[in-house]
């Protein structure tokens, strides 16, 4: 009876891995050979995290942003929560937390759509919430809206204007 579980252990430790391997190549051959399958490789990049439903991306560099507030052709708009807007915002900035928007738009509407150019922002490289509220905002028919990736980090370290107790 021991020889022959022992062999029926052999045979069972090479067996699962040749399936599993086997299952894998079918799958990815699958997938490779359907119109629709799921790409292996993903552009985790900023441009294309933060993109609308085009494709198109939403990202606006530090630099432009700079150059649309010295030139006061733009309206920031902070998708943090109201604590967080609180403790320190872009000067000028409009509050509408992105969990809340439906809330805020009606009341921020003529400052939005009188803007020339609206630049949401949270904080941290991987914060959505800046990118959810220009999304929603295009939804809603505002057009020119971008988004300042880790946008309160980056503005504050770099010195610019900025209003609130922080």
């Amino acid at each position: 009876m021991g020889p022959t579980i022992n062999l029926a252990v052999k045979s069972a430790l090479w067996q699962v891995p040749a399936l599993v391997a086997l299952a894998v190549l079918l799958a990815v051959g699958v997938n490779l050979w359907r119109s629709d399958g799921i790409p292996l490789v993903g552009d985790w990049s900023a441009d294309a995290r933060f993109s609308d439903d085009a494709g198109k991306s939403l990202v606006i560099s530090l630099d432009e942003a700079r150059g649309l507030f010295a030139r006061r052709d733009v309206l920031f708009v902070d998708a943090r929560p109201e604590s967080e807007y609180a403790e320190g915002h872009i000067q000028g900035a409009l509050s509408i937390p992105s969990q809340e928007a439906d809330d805020y738009f009606m009341e921020a509407a003529d400052r939005l759509s009188a803007a020339k150019a609206i630049i949401t922002y949270c904080d941290g490289e991987n914060c959505e919430l800046s990118h959810d509220l220009a999304l929603f905002l295009k939804e809603m028919g505002v057009e020119n809206v971008r988004v300042l990736v880790n946008g309160w980090t980056v503005w504050h370290e770099a010195g610019l204007p900025t209003e609130g107790g922080y």
